[in-house]
């Protein structure tokens, strides 16, 4: 205690500046100043960077060796004869991969959701081992995704772990990553099985923190599973839903790592997400064609912005059901 005196009583000469300079109201300001500058450089700056890269050309690295373009690069992506017919838009490729991470985000998130919900509806229930099942479930969220990807791949390769168990059967062996829809289902059940403890742990708690009560109360007036599940947890458990909803849609938006590793995009553009498009736009090929990339990331932000504010409505509105009820 008295080394911990002696440390703020040589800190309050600066404080009483700081009062006297910046004023009591302001003087917060003062402690968070640190923080702000290293938000700002980390965060704030690169934005600003890639705005600039967005409305300029050429394949220079150094922001002083591009030209400035305006809305170039947004053009080229966006540009198209038909927007049913891909194959007559200028960068096609953008736009199946855009059209995969849609597909991709409406099945992984409704499934992750789905058995997010089943298996923390489990995991709340009075089962033998509940401790251990629980870790078990959570255990791939701590795994790096590489690392995740790799375990699927040597399982799933032509050579791998499964084939080799199809042809122990006498079964022929499956082209599970090189064929166009088992690589896109292999995919979303690799990005399942990594996440999904994740989600399941945000619903676990959302179901404990529902009073005990109120279904004591319902078992009291012999209501069914099903009407207790519809009328008591899941009016409830929807705040936790939602947030469930939205980090899934996030997420799955910005799907990268997993199916980068597990399938490189491939068999052809089957499985190239948006994420991959800016990568390899702007470092994997040849031509390092940096604005395009960044023209992409900015319309990847844009709608991850949408999805934010979708998430503050949606809570806001079942805040306001829950209190009207």
């Amino acid at each position: 205690m008295t080394f911990l005196a002696f440390f703020f009583n040589l800190l309050e000469p600066v404080f009483r500046l700081g009062q006297r300079v910046l004023g009591v109201q302001r003087l917060g300001w003062l402690f968070v100043a640190p923080n702000l500058i290293v938000f700002g450089l980390f965060c704030f700056l690169p934005i600003v960077i890639n705005v600039m890269y967005a409305t300029t050309g050429g394949v220079n690295l150094m922001p002083w060796d591009r030209p400035f373009t305006g809305s170039e690069n947004f053009q080229i992506l966006f540009e198209c004869g038909n927007y049913a017919d891909l194959s007559t838009c200028r960068k096609d490729i953008f736009w199946r991969a855009m059209g995969n991470t849609l597909k991709f985000s409406l099945i992984q998130v409704g499934l992750m959701v789905l058995f997010a919900l089943i298996t923390a509806l489990v995991l709340n229930r009075k089962i033998i081992g509940r401790g251990f099942w629980r870790g078990v479930f959570f255990y791939p969220v701590l795994l790096s995704p590489v690392v995740v990807a790799l375990i699927w791949k040597w399982l799933l390769q032509s050579q791998g772990a499964f084939n080799a168990g199809l042809i122990a059967m006498d079964a022929a062996p499956i082209e599970w990553l090189t064929e166009a829809s088992w690589a896109f289902f292999w995919s979303v059940f690799v990005s399942i099985w990594a996440h999904m403890g994740f989600y399941t742990l945000i619903l676990l708690a959302g179901l404990q923190a529902i009073p005990k009560d109120l279904y004591e109360a319902a078992e009291m007036d012999r209501a069914s599973p099903w009407r207790t599940l519809s009328r008591i947890t899941l009016p409830l458990l929807l705040p936790n839903l939602v947030v469930v909803l939205v980090l899934a849609a996030i997420r799955a938006v910005q799907v990268f790592d997993e199916v980068f590793v597990l399938t490189g995009g491939g068999p052809g553009s089957a499985t190239t997400f948006i994420v991959q498009f800016i990568y390899q736009t702007g470092f994997a090929e040849q031509i390092h064609l940096y604005g395009l990339a960044a023209a992409a990331s900015l319309a990847l932000a844009l709608f991850l912005i949408l999805l934010t504010l979708a998430q503050l409505r949606l809570t806001r509105a079942s805040e306001l059901g829950q209190k009207a009820r």
